[in-house]
Formats: C-alpha cells, structure tokens, sequence
C-alpha cells in the first residue's frame, strides 16, 4: 500500500490489491494536527461567543492561527460548519485557509472559505433572472474591461465628431479620450463610483453640486458603460459587489442571508471597500457575530478602493446587541521579527493616527512584544533611480558570494508592479542576479514570452496598414529587446546557482 501527498498537505487514497488482482480505493484517514500553542490574547479571540469583534492583528502575530482555531472551537462548541463563512481577499488566501481548516477540523466540517468576490458571483447567479439573461453572467476580467473601456471611449470620439454624442467630455479633456492613461482613469471613477454606491443619476448630482463638468460626462459614460455590458452579459468586478449588496438589502434576501450563517469571519479587513462594508451589514449586522482581523498600519490598497475607515470604524459601525461599541482585542506577541525590526516599525508607526479606535489598544498594537532579538534595519538614500537599481543589485550578489545566502532566500519588494518590475527585473538581470517574478504581478503583456510576440503582431499591423517596411520603431526593437534580456534572466532563475 502507498499514498501520496498533494501541496495542500491532503493525503490520496492508497491503491490496495485484492485476492483476485483487482485494485480497489481505500480511504486514509487524515493525518491529526493538534492544537498549536496560543497566548493569553488569542485565546481570548478563540473563547469569544457571540456578538461583534474587532481582532488587531501586526505582521507574525499569529492571525491566521487564531482564526483557524476560532473557527475550530465554535465548531468543537456544536456550531454547524454549514454556518459559518469565512471571507478574504484573494483566491491564495481562501486556499490556504481552506486547506488549515480542513486539516485542524476535518474536510468533511470545514466551514465554507471564500473570497468576497466569490461570495458575490455565487449570490448574484443565485438570483439572476432567467427571462433577462438566458446564460449566466460572465465576470469580466480587468483587460477585458480596459478593452471596453477604450472602445467606447474611441466610439465617442466618432460621435462627437458627427455631433451624435450624448456624453459630453470637457474640451480640455476630449484630447486625451483615446489615450490609455485617459481610460485609466476613467476605470478608476467607474469603479470608485459603484463602490460609494453610486447610480448614474447620483453621480450626475454630485457632479453638479461641486461643479465637475468632467464627472458630469463620466455619469453619462457609466449609464453608458452598463448598458454595454448588460446587453453583453458580463459583469466587472466593481459592478459585481454593488449587485450583490442591492441584493443582499432586499427584505426577503436579508431574511434568507440572516437565517443562513451563525457566524462570519473576515480576514484582512483593513483592505476592505465601503461596498463590502454594506455587504457586510447585510450579512451580520444586528448585534450579530462578525470576527474581523486587520491590521490598519497595513491599509495599503486605497488605489484599488480599500478604505482604512472600514476598520477604523468598526466598533461603532457594527455595535453590540445592546448598542455598545464592538469590543477591540489585540494580539500582541510577535513571533516573525525581531525587537530592533519592530522598533523601527514603531518609529513610522506612531505618526500615522488612528482616530475612533480605543488608544489603549492602539497602543498594545504599535508594541507588540518579540519572541527572539536580532534583526538589523538599513536605510539607503540615492540621487537617481539607476544608481538604486545598481545598489540593489550589489547588496544581493554580496549577500549571495560573501555571505553564502541562496538566491531564494531574497526578495525584492516594489510599490508599482506593473511600472517597475520589469525596469528591476531588467537591472538585475543585467547584474547576473537570477530573477522570478509571481506570476500574479506581471501583466500578460509584459511576460517574456508575450511581449515580442505582441511587438512582431504590432508590427505586421502596421505595415499591413501604412504600406510600409519599416513599421517598428527604436521604442519597439527596445522594448523586444529588454523581453528577451528578462526572459534570459528567467531561465536563468531555475538553474542550480539559483537554488
């Protein structure tokens, strides 16, 4: 008999052979994961019955520990699985909590584990009408939605020119209407706009009220816009969370989703939107139980409409039964880094306020207490960003020859993936350092293997339509180039000098 076991830790069922050569499954009993030790703070978080809680959760305090075992002791105290959500942000992340509850609690009792996203699609398909949409709703994808966004962009242009056009752009901005970076932004209003919950027609009024005749045509395109994608049978992801939480407030959807679940759980609250937050009221509002983790120093999303007020306000905003403030706990022993880290984060830390949560708590938060010293913090200032990349490059080949450290035991962390990793991926290419890149940060326009290829596309489409050779310009041959170089550095990223 033998078995194998999957990356989730899961184990297959071995293969064993009858008296009469046939084969035949037999079902291995998971392997048994004990109780990982907690502290006084986590075992509080994991003894909370009922009601609203607020967990204050630094970097290596054991968060995800303590929602697994949260999770686990209400189902030990006779919860029902079945009623019990937990919600997070990324599909990685509702996997890896998938996968630690079934091993803490049983695959057959994990609660269900998703992502906000998830959940919408699922309630909003619920509830699709069948007579208006004969196929169910497709989730449109971010270039799929640039693509759109673009079209009608440049269709408006078209328009304007015969003077059919009923969105009317400001002069100074019609310049811009088929630029990239006008989309862009355009995207941006779109989505900020369904996540305040705004309609057409409040976006128009807002726009009048202040004076913005710029977002007074962006009303007009998003009335625009959704027609599109109504007659299209798509859905962005933005317009997927307004659904769900129109949904969610409709008397008899609310009974349904109030009788549903006992308990929800979220992670990461802290990168929530203000959409997210009303499904949420929809979902566990009342004085109902809703454990939340976030960590407000952590608020790093507001490009994507994260709104660090969701956290700040969530004691008042999901009070107790009886009209109190939720109450705040705060997991307080740090066990990834170490006491000279965790003096310099304390130093950046204190000059970002944190108004509307308790200052005691804000305080025990901001000092969390190591479990081992050691760790050291640099701090490197320089005149241009060549001579940086150039630095970066240095201090990770020394670490690598003088000290013995594996190349994949170094990162390198960026604000903009899609700007610079592949000027930092080039530059270190460059420098002989081996380079991965997640496949999650680099746009499938910028991937080695794409780019030339989308150059070579490019180029063809020029010559087919100017009738001319020489269709790839200094820019293009540059930026195959720099695919390739990155491409090199790839390849050379799997060999064994890289680990």
């Amino acid at each position: 008999m033998s078995s194998f076991s999957s990356t989730s830790g899961l184990s297959h069922p071995p293969v064993r052979r009858g008296s009469r050569g046939a084969y035949r499954l037999v079902r291995t009993p998971p392997a048994r994961v004990n109780p990982p030790p907690l502290d006084a703070a986590q075992r509080s978080v994991v003894e909370h019955g009922s009601g609203p809680l607020l967990v204050l959760a630094g970097p290596g305090t054991g968060k995800t520990t303590t929602l697994v075992e949260s999770v686990a002791a209400r189902v030990a105290r006779g919860g029902d699985p079945g009623r019990i959500l937990v919600l997070t942000f990324s599909r990685k992340a509702a996997v890896e909590l998938r996968d630690r509850m079934a091993l803490r609690i049983g695959a057959a009792r994990a609660p269900q584990a998703t992502t906000f996203h998830s959940f919408c699609y699922a309630l909003v398909r619920a509830h699709q009408d069948s007579e208006l949409f004969v196929e169910p709703l497709r989730l449109l994808s971010g270039p799929e939605q640039d693509v759109t966004v673009r079209e009608l962009l440049a269709g408006q242009v078209n328009l304007e020119r015969s003077g059919l056009s009923h969105v009317r752009w400001p002069d100074e901005l019609r310049a811009c209407l088929t630029t990239r970076g006008f989309a862009d932004e355009v995207r941006a209003v779109l989505a900020r706009s369904r996540e305040l919950g705004l309609d057409p027609g409040a976006l128009d009024a807002f726009a009048r009220r202040i004076g913005r005749p710029d977002w007074r045509a962006a009303s007009a395109f998003l009335a625009e816009y959704l027609d599109v994608l109504d007659l299209q049978g798509v859905i962005d992801y933005a317009e997927l969370v307004h659904r769900a939480v129109l949904l969610a407030r409709r008397p008899e959807t609310a009974g349904q989703l109030a009788d549903r679940y006992d308990a929800v759980y979220v992670d990461e609250y802290q990168d929530t939107d203000p959409a997210q937050v009303r499904l949420l009221h929809a979902l566990a509002s009342g004085g109902r139980t809703l454990v939340a983790f976030g960590d407000p120093d952590q608020s790093i999303y507001a490009f994507r409409g994260a709104d660090v007020n969701g956290i700040l306000e969530f004691p008042y905003a999901f009070p107790r039964a009886d009209g109190r403030p939720a109450p705040v706990q705060v997991l307080r022993t740090s066990r990834r880094s170490g006491a000279a880290l965790l003096e310099a984060t304390r130093l950046i830390t204190r000059r970002m306020p944190l108004p509307r949560l308790p200052a005691e708590k804000v305080r025990l938060h901001r000092e969390p207490a190591p479990v081992r010293d050691g760790g050291r913090v640099e701090v490197y200032t320089y005149p241009t960003a060549g001579t940086e990349l150039d630095n970066i490059a240095d201090i990770l080949r020394r670490a690598h020859l003088e000290d013995g450290v594996p190349w994949n035991d170094m990162a390198v962390l960026v604000r903009a993936g899609a700007r610079t990793l592949p000027v930092v991926r080039r530059a270190l290419t460059t420098a002989g350092v081996p380079v991965d890149v997640d496949g999650d940060d680099l746009p499938l326009r910028h991937e080695p293997a794409v780019a030339p290829l989308l150059t070579a596309l490019r180029a063809v489409a020029r010559a087919e339509e100017d009738r001319r050779p020489d269709a790839v310009d200094a820019e293009d041959a540059r930026g195959a180039g720099d695919a390739a170089d990155a491409g090199a550095g790839d390849v050379d990223a799997g060999s064994g000098e890289a680990g």
